[in-house]
């Protein structure tokens, strides 16, 4: 018996009947769900199924439409996210809700800062804890840093810092390793099993489907705003979770690849890139690469391996150190990033939402916004052209949305990146370049991505994505090229390949890793 299922059994909070309604819709439809102490309960479910929504109810960022809550067996109003956590209630949200211009300890204490007297802020005593969290979490970062000069996964490790410093008795992390490496991903678990052995009640949202089955004491399933499905530890594997999710097995999700490719589309050779935060280091060190038209190639390595900085020297993002890229046999090295899109080369980049989308603009003006040059005439624009195109893109990529008018911030995070790849479309590339384009998204809008791929590939285009999963790794392309140190150190036929010998070749252990199986 673990430590989990010792303490386990006790309900401290309820939800009982929940629903939630925007507008004409019914984000949950009467959802009863219990969290237990020292457990782990684990949510599935496709982004838009109401997961999210439950959480930000039971942690006062929302309240219900009808239903109740109860705490240790009462009733339970929640006013706000401050009066849920001086109950013992905290969140880790999906997207960062850090402050950039400050430093990890004020985010840490923002909100809830450590008075000396009554009266001045004891920022002494902050660092001091701030230094103990960023230790426990195995972070070696100096708690003044700022926030906007950390990358993706320490600002996500603060995030999750934050919510520690609070001494939750109910912790609900919603994607929280989404941003992770795989070390960093190994501590924070370490951290839960910590926490579910002080009886603390853990609730988990992930995308990755065995990470959140390792962990997990109970799981349920979401669908549509409804709860349905149930089971515990030993009743429920990959197979269980996506059958619910999604009504289809694990082996129903692989795209339709080719087998015979055309001309060369994008060419590497002797590419090196020189890390733009460590200048004296290099990213990618002397790499050649050949992509064919119709061909999908994998980039797969650990944080670090360069996967990122090739695909932005590709794209222009980065400065190449030495070495060219051509595209159908013609160099680009000395385009800009527009000149390179005009020639057919377009990058999906790796965070849709700093580097992807216009917050502020409708999903028709995201999707536009890279080809809006081809819709200007006399120096006006020629919105109905425009708008007849976005329309095609959001059918083309099947975008679910109310309209192209509506905001990027209503949709889901699958439905967030077809846009940002329906945007990348609409340049009409010849080479289509993605950084782990699936990140934080769930198994059905997965597959969707990849057969997106798939279909560009057999319409002609030569594709190079980059992924930290295994399992998309396997499943998704027609070459695995694994990345080490900016090298390439081993290139694998997936239909051959022993996913430990790939994940050998890349570092790291078959146990150090945790991979979505959605790819497979």
């Amino acid at each position: 018996m673990s430590a989990a299922d010792a303490v386990a059994g006790d309900v401290v909070m309820r939800a009982v009947g929940i629903t939630k309604v925007y507008g004409p819709t019914r984000a949950l439809k009467g959802v009863d769900f219990e969290i237990r102490k020292g457990s782990v309960t684990v949510l599935f479910g496709e982004n838009g199924a109401g997961k999210s929504t439950l959480m930000k109810i039971l942690s006062g960022v929302e309240t219900p439409t009808s239903g109740t809550l109860e705490l240790d067996g009462e009733p339970l109003q929640l006013r706000g996210t401050v009066d849920a956590v001086e109950r013992g209630i905290a969140i880790i949200h999906q997207e960062l809700s850090l402050a950039p211009n400050l430093s990890i300890r004020d985010n840490i204490f923002m909100g809830r800062e450590i008075a000396r007297g009554g009266l001045l802020i004891d920022e002494r005593r902050q660092s001091r804890v701030t230094a103990g969290l960023l230790e426990r979490l195995e972070e070696q970062l100096d708690p003044k840093t700022l926030v906007a000069d950390l990358r993706l996964g320490q600002q996500q490790v603060v995030e999750i810092a934050r919510a520690l410093a609070g001494e939750a008795r109910v912790l609900i992390m919603d994607e929280p390793t989404s941003a992770l490496s795989g070390s960093e991903v190994e501590v924070l678990f370490g951290v839960i099993r910590d926490l579910t052995a002080q009886g603390v009640a853990i609730v988990y949202i992930s995308h990755h489907l065995e990470e959140a089955l390792e962990l997990a004491d109970h799981a349920v399933v979401f669908r549509d705003g409804e709860l349905v499905a149930r089971g515990d530890r030993h009743e429920i594997d990959i197979n269980w979770v996506i059958s619910n999710m999604v009504g289809r097995s694990a082996d129903d999700l692989n795209p339709d690849l080719l087998d015979e490719f055309g001309e060369p589309v994008l060419e590497l050779d002797e590419v090196s890139v020189v890390d733009p935060s460590t200048p004296g280091r290099l990213s990618v060190d002397r790499l050649s690469l050949t992509v064919r038209a119709g061909e999908i190639v994998c980039l797969y390595g650990l944080m670090g391996a360069g996967r990122t900085e090739l695909l932005e020297a590709i794209a222009g993002r980065l400065p190449l150190q030495q070495g060219e890229v051509r595209l159908k046999g013609v160099p680009v090295n000395r385009l800009s990033v527009r000149e390179r899109i005009a020639r057919g080369l377009a990058l999906v980049p790796e965070d849709r939402q700093r580097d992807g989308l216009v917050q502020t603009m409708s999903v028709g003006q995201n999707l536009s916004l890279a080809s809006l040059l081809d819709f200007v005439r006399g120096g006006f624009l020629r919105r109905g052209p425009e708008r007849d195109a976005v329309e095609a893109g959001v059918r083309d990529v099947r975008v679910k949305t109310a309209g192209p008018t509506a905001s990027i911030t209503s949709l889901s995070g699958g439905n967030q990146q077809k846009v940002v790849i329906g945007k990348v479309l609409m340049t009409q590339p010849d080479a289509l370049l993605l950084d782990e384009p699936t990140r934080g998204i769930d198994v059905g809008a997965k597959a969707e991505i990849f057969a997106l791929m798939a279909r560009e590939a057999r319409r002609g285009l030569g594709v190079l994505f980059a992924t930290s999963e295994i399992g998309e790794a396997l499943g998704a392309a027609n070459r695995i090229v694994v990345l080490s140190k900016g090298r390439i150190v081993r290139e694998f036929d997936p239909r051959t390949a022993d996913r430990d010998d790939v994940m050998v070749a890349s570092g790291e252990s078959q146990n150090d890793h945790h991979d979505d199986e959605a790819g497979r």
